[in-house]
């Protein structure tokens, strides 16, 4: 129907009648919701719905009498219409899957008003009254046709669904005892506690302990829980904090409130770091509401311009991060400007090598492609256009950037233009490194720490 177009005072009869049918959607309550800012949790919290009296998610009673109000203002009357008066009388819910038919029926007129009385009701599948009531309307003396407004998709995007999954993924697994490295900021100490109070750390604050106590102050934190060990400055903070690593006192590391150079220059130190027979390199892992799985972005933080075998070693602690994560078989893109191996973009060279030594077993557990351009790797639209037949393209886990350059800014562009949430982890090292932002929100602090958690339950065996 192309046309919109009501039904005049004059021409509405007795016993004329409109309907429309409508199926409930997860998405048609969660609309309703953001609309109505009504979060019964017998709407939306499916946990809390499942022990109620309908034993699960209804829709809210409202919507019904939205469908009913839909059928008023665009059938019967029609464009035009006022409302004067509405009553309903609610049956029984509507659960998920319904299909609700709504029905009006004009049971009287008002000449001096010129307004309409309609009988309205709304049945589900089995013919069931689920809402009934009367609507009183002053309907519209002059013919009105327009055409049809086609109103925006509505797109749902929930921040944080990504991290929530790997949260929930730790439930069962015991903390990590970690050593959090100069917490001296209201941000890096709040995120230690948060996940202290989620079951993920075991936090042990190192650093000038009266800065500790008065950030503890500001943020209105209760330190009583949590072992203090007392350092002069950041620098005798990150040698603790590794020698702690050393001896086996602790499990992982936390960046605070301290230049990453400062810790990773403690952890890489040639006789007391945390060096191994791996390279040290960092990944993002990014939760993007727009992409439909994970994203982790390598190397952004720690290798400014890697060599081939720099990257080789960047790959497989990768793909070494996703197995821990679940991810059996992660596909890997190796990134450039260009889909084609050109003598003049070293990206696109190292791309073709890296991927032959995964052909060779140098590179093992994934499925590496490359050089693919940034839209090849997320779109298979894209890559379909450019001809690229790719078995990663369009699926992509793991982006691999030229240098930290390009990968720092990519993180950054996904985190301000796409409102992605950005967590991050150093690995190759003897235990994870949670490299976190002064700018990183609370979840992603949380969702660094899930990751180490479950990076270091399944280097030593731990079912997940």
């Amino acid at each position: 129907m192309k046309q919109i177009e009501n039904r005049t005072f004059d021409e509405i009869q007795l016993g004329e009648t409109a309907s429309l049918v409508r199926t409930l959607t997860y998405k048609d309550i969660e609309v309703f919701a953001i609309m109505s800012g009504d979060i019964n949790p017998t709407h939306v919290d499916n946990a809390y719905a499942k022990s109620d009296m309908f034993h699960g998610i209804v829709a809210h009673g409202m919507w019904g009498g939205a469908l009913i109000s839909s059928v008023l203002g665009t059938q019967l009357p029609g464009p035009g219409t006022i409302y004067v008066d509405q009553t309903l009388h609610f049956h029984r819910p509507v659960g998920l899957g319904d299909t609700i038919t709504v029905t009006v029926r004009v049971t009287r007129k008002i000449e001096e008003t010129h307004s309409v009385v309609l009988d309205c009701r709304a049945s589900n599948q089995r013919d069931e009254n689920v809402i009934t009531g009367t609507a009183e309307v002053t309907a519209p003396t002059e013919k009105i046709s327009r055409p049809r407004v086609l109103l925006p998709e509505i797109e749902l995007r929930q921040k944080g669904r990504g991290y929530a999954r790997l949260i929930e993924m730790t439930r069962d697994l015991d903390p990590i005892r970690t050593a959090v490295v100069h917490p001296v900021d209201t941000p890096s100490l709040l995120g230690a506690v948060e996940a202290a109070r989620s079951h993920l750390i075991l936090p042990i604050l190192i650093g000038p302990a009266p800065k500790i106590r008065a950030a503890a102050v500001q943020a209105g934190l209760d330190l009583s829980p949590y072992e203090i060990v007392a350092t002069e400055h950041s620098n005798a903070a990150a040698a603790c904090a590794v020698a702690m690593a050393r001896a086996g006192k602790v499990e992982a590391l936390m960046k605070g409130a301290l230049h990453t150079d400062e810790l990773m220059h403690a952890v890489v130190n040639h006789d007391l770091g945390l060096r191994t027979d791996k390279r040290v390199s960092h990944v993002f892992a990014i939760d993007a509401p727009g992409y439909p799985r994970p994203l982790f972005v390598t190397d952004a933080a720690i290798n400014i311009y890697p060599t081939l075998s720099d990257k080789r070693d960047i790959i497989q602690n990768a793909i070494d991060l996703a197995h821990s994560l679940g991810i059996s078989k992660p596909r890997v893109a190796i990134l450039s400007a260009i889909e084609t191996v050109t003598e003049g973009i070293r990206s696109t060279l190292d791309a073709a090598a890296l991927c032959k030594m995964a052909d060779r077993g140098q590179i093992t557990g994934g499925i590496l492609d490359g050089p693919l351009a940034f839209d090849n790797a997320v779109s298979a639209e894209a890559a379909k256009t450019k001809g690229v037949t790719s078995p990663v393209a369009g699926r992509a886990d793991i982006f691999v950037v030229p240098d930290l350059e390009a990968g720092n800014m990519l993180a950054k562009q996904l985190e301000y233009l796409a409102e992605a949430d950005v967590a991050g982890i150093v690995l190759g090292a003897r235990v994870p490194i949670i490299l976190t932002s002064r700018s990183d929100a609370t979840l992603a602090r949380l969702g660094s720490c899930a990751i180490a958690l479950l990076l270091a339950r399944h280097k030593t065996g731990a079912k997940l």
